[in-house]
């Protein structure tokens, strides 16, 4: 609607009522923000804020309305203006129509008592819901920079940004800080020591740390929790420190100005400067620490996940990943290159097709992962590769016993169900093939399946795949497990005469030989194109629940991926009920033994802050299915 057609419709409905004073008769409490563009239009205006705009269109005479108000916010705040603009008429209902907009799109702010011009009050006004009290908030607080070496440029470029924020810091000596860190702290009048036991309900700190080539500045938190967040990032930049050249003389200022201002916006309520970056890679409700380099000189957000939680909004547990957009959002975070816990899955020189592999690294040594996609087969190597890692204090590398890692509850929960039906309870009996009388299980009855007509197309795709395209000599046996009457659970077992095989464990026979043909066919893959790699991860269905799109496009039918997908997990949630009652066990939350390793423990950390599950793996079964870690092939 143009400010014609609403300054029509308003005096209209204003005809005869103007016992309620409108927005023009409190024009005077309001100022437009400082900082605030203008650009005037043919028919219109366009106005630029700190973080939003609007353009107002509407007939020639709306340039010479806006040159009037714009006269009355900077002036008497339209005192005349309301006088000239009388009751019910076209002017005062399209001027009530423009402050409106104004005030929606945040342009306007209360007008100060008193002057105030300095760069600290212009940003205030620019930036704050209500700069006079920021301001306060600032005038009251006591402010202090601590460090090991006061003297040192860190710490002398932090105390220099506070001052131009209109911030006084008082610089002091704190000799348990690292060399290199510098702990600024903010308390209201009256507080105790930010470093004594009581800890004010009000304070606010950050740390700025700077090491050989790189540096960071802390979430906004408590003094302990930032100094936790502090040696937690310090540890993990230690491995990517720059080796000899000379420090950027612009790297202490960068961070130490970026410390300043993140605490300087928690003290006066403003949004912390992480969340003006508008980077969608930033994880809604997790902290987010700067980061920054000297080579190319820059600084970046990046959320954190820290290994040590303190305060009550950091302990606080986060919720479930519930699809395949979140968990792949959070993959990155894992996985940073700076901050993170896990190396990033990468295709690389890769094949994508028929099936897509990635690679990552474990403990220096080589994982690949493959699925029917690159989005699935990164989420497999990530779970698995945590696993390992989770895994090495309790049952070696392998990980056979140990936790079972999902993207959030319910991947989590397929995973380790999958797992335990494929090693128990019935015992498997070896040397079975199709045409034997007995399936791979005791207790299991054999089911023919054969690629005819009739069958999932997924199923009879996967196979092709295997004996046509690859070439592989392949017989395939399907077995339906006895569940007591809890659901069908079928286990298919792809095995390769010339090649390696694959298994899976679903809901169905036809999901049962799909997934593991896929399985088969990433094998085959693996062994020609990343013949040294020391763990080789294959897909399972669990990751269905996750992948299933809200809608399928009307062309998709159950020969795509994405309907495939859709219609496994619709089944999911009966096959775990049906694995529950094959196994007699639920898995349950798992957490690092007190005498863990601390890398063990901040990958755990990291993987529930980000909405992943670890889950305890059945007691005395090892890793089979369907992510099967083997040796090179």
């Amino acid at each position: 609607m143009t400010v014609d057609q609403a300054a029509q419709t308003t005096a209209t409905s204003q005809e005869g009522e103007r016992a309620t004073p409108d927005a023009l008769d409190s024009l005077g409490q309001w100022t437009l923000r400082p900082g605030v563009s203008v650009t005037v239009l043919p028919h219109g205006v366009h106005l630029r804020g700190w973080i939003t705009s609007v353009t107002l269109e509407g007939g020639a005479g709306l340039p010479v309305l806006w040159g009037r108000l714009a006269e009355a916010l900077a002036g008497d705040g339209g005192t005349e203006l309301a006088r000239a603009a009388v009751a019910g008429s076209p002017l005062r209902a399209a001027l009530v129509t423009v402050i409106g907009q104004l005030h929606e799109h945040d342009l306007l702010v209360e007008r100060p008592a008193g002057e105030n011009g300095d760069a600290a009050g212009q940003w205030l006004g620019a930036v704050a819901d209500r700069p006079a009290e920021a301001a306060a908030a600032l005038i009251r607080s006591r402010v202090r920079v601590l460090a090991a070496r006061p003297d040192g440029p860190l710490a002398r470029a932090a105390a220099r940004a506070l001052d131009r924020a209109g911030v006084r810091a008082a610089t002091g000596e704190a000799a348990d800080l690292p060399d290199g860190q510098v702990l600024l702290v903010a308390a209201g009048p009256g507080a105790p020591s930010p470093l004594t036991a009581e800890q004010d309900a009000q304070e606010r700190a950050v740390v700025v740390g700077l090491r050989p080539g790189v540096g960071f500045v802390t979430p906004v938190g408590s003094a302990r929790q930032a100094r936790a967040d502090a040696d937690g990032l310090a540890d993990r930049l230690r491995r990517r420190e720059a080796l000899g050249g000379a420090e950027h003389p612009g790297l202490p200022a960068l961070l130490a100005s970026s410390a300043a201002q993140r605490l300087v916006c928690a003290v006066a309520g403003l949004r912390d400067p992480s969340a003006e970056a508008g980077d969608a890679r930033l994880i809604p409700g997790l902290p987010a620490a700067l980061v920054a380099e000297r080579e190319p000189l820059r600084g970046e957000y990046r959320t954190w996940a820290g290994p040590v939680l303190v305060d009550a909004d950091r302990v606080r547990p986060r919720a479930d990943v519930r699809t395949l957009a979140e968990a792949l959002a959070r993959i990155p975070v894992l996985t940073d290159r700076l901050a993170g816990v896990l190396d990033e899955p990468d295709p690389g020189a890769l094949p994508q097709l028929p099936a897509a592999l990635v690679r990552s690294s474990v403990a220096g040594e080589v994982l690949v992962s493959g699925s029917a996609r690159a989005d699935l087969a990164r989420l497999e190597a990530v779970c698995r590769a945590a696993e390992l890692l989770l895994g090495k204090g309790e049952a070696g590398l392998e990980g056979e016993g140990g936790p079972v890692v999902g993207a959030g509850a319910v991947h989590a929960r397929g995973r380790a169900l999958r797992r335990a039906a494929a090693a128990g309870p019935a015992v498997r009996q070896q040397g079975t093939r199709s045409g034997d009388t007995a399936g791979p299980f005791s207790g299991a009855a054999s089911v023919p399946w054969s690629p005819e007509p009739g069958r999932h197309p997924q199923a009879l795709h996967w196979w092709s795949v295997l004996v046509r395209r690859l070439g592989v000599d392949a017989d395939v046996a399907v077995s339906r497990l006895d569940t007591g009457g809890g659901g069908a659970v079928f286990h298919a077992e792809v095995r390769g005469r010339t090649a390696g095989g694959g298994t899976a464990v679903e809901a169905s026979a036809d999901d049962a030989v799909a997934f593991a043909a896929l399985s088969a066919v990433v094998r085959v893959q693996a062994a020609a194109d990343a013949p040294h790699a020391r763990h080789l991860v294959t897909p399972g269905g669990a990751s269905a629940s996750l992948a299933r799109p809200e809608a399928t496009a009307p062309w998709e039918d159950a020969g795509w991926t994405t309907a495939w997908l859709a219609e496994s997990a619709a089944r999911e949630p009966g096959l775990q009920e049906a694995l529950t009652a094959l196994t007699g066990w639920s898995p349950q939350p798992w957490e690092p033994p007190a005498d863990a390793h601390a890398d063990v423990r901040a990958l755990w950390s990291a993987l529930r802050q980000c909405g992943f599950s670890v889950l305890s793996a059945r007691p005395g079964h090892g890793t089979t299915l369907p992510t099967l870690t083997e040796g090179s092939r």
